[in-house]
């Protein structure tokens, strides 16, 4: 591709890119300058080409055979952020940690449960990610999108269909930025309100070793850390990836786990959970790419 400015790289393994520290190798993975150079990678990207984008790669799982696509990298770029009166807007690479803080350092609440969200807005706007009881689009005031052919729109909530960590958005369209709401309040309230946040999640969740967060989305009425911790799961291990002893909805890399080792260890939890509950727990992580 010609008169790119941003990193293009080739056969990149996708381990240094995704929370879970491991993952196959992608045929090209491209991280844009800016919104116009991304614009050109993608009037130059054939129609029929896989195209998946990552930011801090917390919700992704590529295969140990690879992924035969483009991945699109947010993680470093698209980082403006701004506050005004009641809302605040954030690009899709900066991270819902920072708009928790940002949004509370001057001087307003409501944003706060994005400290809990190991990921970026690109991310959250696409999977409806939510965290101490908050979630994501019950905040969206719009957003902008951007399809495969470069084009960039100005899109309300109700042109989406969205769900429990779902999002259905327009077939090839992207998240560029999001409008949040946001109400006035108190600072110190609002920074006490996310360190409280971000000390319970590191008390209950395995926080300093590699996992992709939530790993199972919670059943409707049920919790699926409660139905894996049940089945007599917690620390069971495939080869490198292991069931949190912390957290049971958390599969967490010990430092030699393979992409095909965690695929594994969910089809056994979800085989062990239906066994024991009828209950079918569904994936809250992205898998893609070839088995190994």
């Amino acid at each position: 591709m010609r008169h790119l400015r941003g990193e293009l790289m080739q056969q990149e393994p996708m381990g240094p890119h995704c929370s879970w520290r491991t993952g196959g190798v992608v045929k090209q993975l491209f991280r844009p300058e800016n919104t116009a150079d991304l614009q050109l990678f993608l009037h130059q990207l054939a129609d029929d080409e896989q195209l998946i984008w990552v930011g801090l790669g917390s919700n992704l799982l590529v295969r140990d055979g690879g992924f035969d696509g483009s991945v699109i990298l947010t993680k470093g770029r698209f980082q403006q952020l701004g506050i005004s009166d009641d809302m605040l807007s954030a690009q899709a690479g900066v991270s819902c940690a920072k708009v928790a803080r940002e949004s509370a350092k001057q001087g307003y609440c409501g944003l706060e449960f994005f400290a809990g969200i190991p990921g970026t807005i690109g991310g959250a706007l696409a999977m409806n990610a939510g965290a101490f009881g908050g979630v994501t689009w019950e905040n969206v005031i719009k957003v902008e999108t951007i399809d495969r052919h470069g084009n960039i729109r100005t899109r309300l909530p109700e042109d989406f269909e969205v769900r429990y960590r779902e999002v259905i958005r327009p077939d090839d369209e992207y998240f560029l930025r999001g409008w949040f709401r946001q109400q006035h309040g108190d600072v110190n309230k609002a920074q006490q309100q996310i360190r409280h946040l971000l000390e319970r999640r590191a008390q209950t969740q395995p926080t300093t070793q590699a996992s992709c967060g939530s790993t199972f989305r919670n059943p409707e009425g049920d919790f699926a850390a409660r139905l894996i911790e049940s089945a007599g799961l917690k620390g069971h291990c495939i080869g490198g990836a292991c069931v949190s002893e912390k957290h049971a909805n958390f599969i967490i890399n010990r430092g030699d786990a393979t992409a095909t080792d965690i695929e594994l260890l969910m089809g056994y939890v979800q085989q062990q959970v239906f066994r024991q509950s009828s209950i079918s727990l569904q994936a809250e992580v992205h898998i893609v790419g070839e088995a190994a």
